[in-house]
């Protein structure tokens, strides 16, 4: 038999192949909906795991710096020592009141170079050690959003891992259907089902009402919906409607009127039997 084209297809048949297409793509958000939020856990936890390693890096590169300023602040006190020592000694050989002044002016200015240094040299460390005490809080943080990390990718894993092949074999089949589908009404239908809440682009009618949004559809339209003459969508949400026999569901109604007539048929029967035995 050859196989027809999407666009060959008798509304019917599209209408068949749009629902088998909803039900498979339901399957599939099943599948990754028991996946809940971990995904997206597992994403912000390497974000935030990214963030604190930049964070220490900085931190890192800061103390580094301040390391460095230490030992440049040791070299201009060990300079300024020997011009200390260096004028102290030529002190000695001042020659009048103005040279010896000079000279300890400089000897002085020195000095006070030196207090400056090492003014800076322990704010520097009190800096390293302020910085330290960040590094630790945060490398701790980080072996602790690592532990939750694993945790976390050890739980998608183990998930991933059932539903995976069976996901494929639902993707695969998917894809077939939309094969068979024509491309006009595959983009309007993953439009619908992208703009419904539950993911629901194809609903029957139950309890006259629309599967979807539950407003009331009227005889007429029911009727047409019935005919399969033309595709007919909800004039609330949009979605497109089917009848349940269509979707191999019996309508809840005609389960009510069987259970109804089963009742009457009953009753009817207990009282034959009743009236038969007071004769």
């Amino acid at each position: 038999m050859a196989k027809k084209e999407p666009t060959e297809m008798t509304v019917e048949e599209k209408l068949k192949a749009l629902y088998n297409l909803q039900t498979t793509l339901s399957q599939i958000d099943e599948k990754r909906a028991l996946r809940g939020e971990l995904p997206r856990e597992v994403q912000d936890m390497e974000d935030e795991i990214a963030g604190l390693q930049t964070r220490i890096e900085k931190i890192e590169n800061e103390i580094e710096e301040f390391r460095a300023a230490i030992t440049m602040k040791k070299g201009e006190i060990a300079d300024a020592q020997r011009h200390v020592d260096h004028y102290k000694d030529q002190l000695n050989d001042a020659r009048n009141n103005r040279e010896y002044d000079m000279l300890s002016k400089e000897i002085v200015f020195q000095e006070l170079e030196i207090q400056l240094c090492e003014k800076k040299i322990k704010e520097a460390l009190a800096r390293i050690e302020e910085r330290q005490a960040l590094l630790q809080q945060n490398r701790e943080q980080m072996a602790d959003r690592m532990q939750v990390l694993e945790e976390k990718k050890g739980e998608l894993d183990s998930i991933m891992q059932e539903t995976r092949e069976e996901e494929e074999k639902l993707k695969e089949k998917a894809r077939l259907l939309e094969a068979k589908i024509e491309e006009r009404l595959l983009t309007s239908f993953k439009r619908i089902r992208k703009n419904a809440r539950n993911g629901l682009g194809v609903v029957y009618v139950e309890r006259d009402a629309c599967g979807g949004c539950f407003n009331k559809i009227p005889p007429q339209r029911q009727l047409d919906i019935k005919m399969h003459k033309k595709i007919i969508v909800c004039e609330y949400c949009g979605r497109i409607l089917i009848d349940p026999e269509l979707a191999g569901v019996k309508p809840a109604e005609t389960e009510e009127k069987t259970k109804k007539t089963t009742r009457k048929s009953g009753s009817r029967t207990s009282k034959t039997k009743a009236e038969k035995s007071e004769e």
